[in-house]
């Protein structure tokens, strides 16, 4: 046999077939190694590796992508109005896949377009990949995740709180993280909090709001109903909020803005009516993009961990490819819990 063997090899590179002979097993089985099936006992395994690491055999990527009938890719669905979110689950997908032979196909989609599901529907139909990522707003959509039931793509549901069964979801703790800033913020003896609300829509802005509220309702104070301001989690909104609250004459004394980016909007208002910041206003963020710490003063926020979430994410996706790199116990995880990140706006401790 290993006259064979090394007389194939002379031929060219090794192939399944030297790799089953050497091994003394089935090309089926080798496949199934090579494709990380758990049905194979440890002996046949290591066989199989053995005669792997002998041969020097590296698979062939499109062969392995036809018997799957997939290609060698995840995709990631996304309608979100904050492209540093996007780019931020993106960096923590890459670093999960990165020494693997997997690729990431990002797909921007329409929310509101009447041919989302038939676009959708498209693109997985012709790029045929291993599984799906599905961002807010739009994972929280049943009717994607039945699409994708029907195609048999694998999914797993990206939100602010828990969309599905645990192998399908990862989550963000926004209303707790939200409850336990404005609780701080009441500790310091605040009462007139300005809240700046996300757009509708998006399941985080109802989350962040219930949060604002259940401080106020654990405090026993009724919330603050006429410092309330809608926005659209862009720039331009928070400005106009911050206008709005700050020009009023019973203006907060401190205001919670849903992210980051109408947190700065708010902040540039305070600086153009001259409000001081913090000596007269206390301001927190959310979501930590690398624009809270290049305004002036750097905003107190909070570190919503949508990096990690993507990097969780993309491991639970196709654990197969990955190795032994997440335990069953991480395999099972929905939440990866945000923290508060005290900068110079608020001073929460």
């Amino acid at each position: 046999m290993s006259r064979d063997v090394e007389y194939s090899r002379s031929q060219g590179a090794p192939t399944i077939n030297d790799v089953a002979a050497l091994a003394g097993v089935s090309k089926k089985t080798v496949s199934r190694f090579i494709n990380k099936s758990p049905l194979m006992s440890p002996e046949t395994r290591d066989k199989v590796s053995a005669a792997i690491e002998r041969l020097g055999y590296v698979p062939n990527p499109q062969a392995r992508a036809l018997a799957l009938r997939r290609n060698f890719m995840i995709a990631m669905l996304h309608d979100n109005p904050n492209a540093q979110t996007v780019l931020n689950f993106q960096k923590g997908v890459l670093s999960a896949i990165k020494d693997t032979e997997l690729a990431l196909a990002v797909r921007p989609v329409d929310r509101t377009s009447s041919d989302l599901l038939q676009d959708i529907e498209s693109f997985l139909s012709k790029q045929r990949p291993l599984g799906v990522l599905i961002l807010p707003p739009v994972s929280e959509r049943d009717d994607i995740v039945e699409l994708c039931k029907r195609l048999d793509v694998e999914y797993i549901r990206i939100g602010s709180t828990a969309l599905d069964t645990p192998e399908h979801c990862v989550a963000s703790n926004d209303r707790e993280i939200v409850r336990q800033l404005v609780t701080a913020l009441l500790d310091k003896g605040h009462r007139d909090i300005g809240f700046v609300r996300g757009p509708d829509g998006f399941r985080s802005p109802v989350e962040r709001e219930a949060g604002f509220r259940d401080a106020f309702a654990a405090a026993g104070i009724a919330p603050p109903e006429h410092l309330i301001s809608k926005g659209s989690y862009r720039f331009e909104s928070g400005l106009r909020a911050g206008h709005e609250l700050l020009g009023r004459a019973d203006r907060p004394s401190a205001i919670f803005a849903s992210n980051d980016e109408m947190a700065s909007g708010v902040l540039h208002a305070a600086h153009e009516l001259g409000v001081c910041v913090p000596d007269q206003l206390e301001l927190v963020g959310f979501d930590d993009t690398a624009t809270a710490s290049h305004v002036w003063p750097p905003l107190t926020t909070v570190h919503w961990p949508i990096e990690e979430m993507g990097r969780l994410a993309a491991m639970k996706l196709v654990p197969g490819f990955l190795g032994d790199v997440l335990t069953r116990g991480e395999l099972s995880q929905v939440v990866v819990p945000s923290h508060i990140v005290e900068r110079a706006t608020a001073k929460l401790s």
